[in-house]
């Protein structure tokens, strides 16, 4: 009887164990690097005791151009006193672009030609960055760039790029948004991603359409990167409107860690006038 018992519980043990496991799972490990350091001249950050900014209500449009990846078009994103205002903050501050390449960033016009500004965080800068993240949902670890204008002029581009390197440690430049500061009567210039799916329609408004003259799909920016005009075709350039801007999100929301391949995007060369764009990145952890 007593060896019967024995063997029993020994069976349970060894049966009930891995049952035990399999329906109450331990949680799995973290493989996120710990936080990095947050350099505050990198990141939009406040003290702990400064008073919020004074800022008006929200009051732009949002549509969604995309779901996978998600891209929102903002319109009017940026009032026309914010716009002022961080042209006159810009104008003193214009130094040649720069592109990182590794560790290192230099000037490199075949890649990248225009003028970047960082802006002063005044209070119409900081209302800015608080509606960026309040657009995002006030993400836990994640926290707003510093903001940038980029000024380009006749020729100014930004070949294709991503804004995000890497997803090392879990930690990255997890969105991106592209407003525009300025621009009127600006020829070319608009922002490409040529591998989102093409819209057309009512989206005609705020992407170039066939039939609407010259497409910026087309020229030295494409041949550039060994496109066609054909496969540009299926992607969407974003015109140059002035207050309006796109978000889009830069890694696959499946614990993947894997960057949006679709968010491969590129400014093209202006022809005629003067654009000047505001980038606002977030970084922060890769949910």
């Amino acid at each position: 009887m007593i060896s019967y018992l024995v063997g029993l519980v020994a069976f349970l043990l060894f049966a009930l164990g891995p049952l035990t496991q399999w329906l109450s799972p331990a949680p799995p490990s973290s493989s996120y690097a710990p936080r990095p350091f947050l350099n505050t001249s990198h990141l939009a950050l406040d003290d702990a005791d400064a008073p919020a900014p004074d800022c008006a209500p929200d009051a732009y449009a949002v549509h969604i151009y995309s779901r996978q990846p998600l891209v929102l078009y903002l319109e009017g994103f940026l009032t026309e006193e914010e716009r002022v205002h961080m042209l006159a903050e810009s104008e003193p501050l214009w130094t040649p672009s720069q592109t990182a390449n590794g560790a290192t960033t230099a000037h490199d016009p075949a890649a990248r030609l225009s003028d970047v500004a960082l802006l002063p965080r005044t209070r119409a800068v900081r209302c800015v960055e608080r509606r960026a993240a309040a657009l995002q949902g006030w993400r836990p670890a994640v926290w707003v760039e510093r903001l940038r204008t980029q000024r380009y002029g006749v020729g100014g581009h930004y070949r294709h790029h991503f804004d995000w390197a890497s997803s090392g440690g879990g930690w990255s430049r997890v969105s991106s948004v592209m407003a525009w500061v300025a621009g009127e009567g600006v020829v070319g210039g608009g922002t490409a991603f040529p591998r989102l799916a093409a819209r057309r329609g009512s989206w005609c408004r705020f992407v170039e359409c066939e039939g609407e003259g010259e497409g910026e799909g087309e020229g030295e920016e494409g041949a550039a990167d060994g496109e066609t005009q054909a496969a540009r075709r299926e992607g969407v350039v974003f015109k140059v409107i002035p207050g309006n801007a796109v978000y889009w999100e830069n890694f696959r929301p499946d614990g993947s860690r894997r960057g949006w391949d679709e968010s491969w995007h590129a400014g093209l060369p202006v022809k005629e006038g003067v654009k000047v764009g505001l980038n606002i990145w977030s970084w922060g952890r890769i949910e």
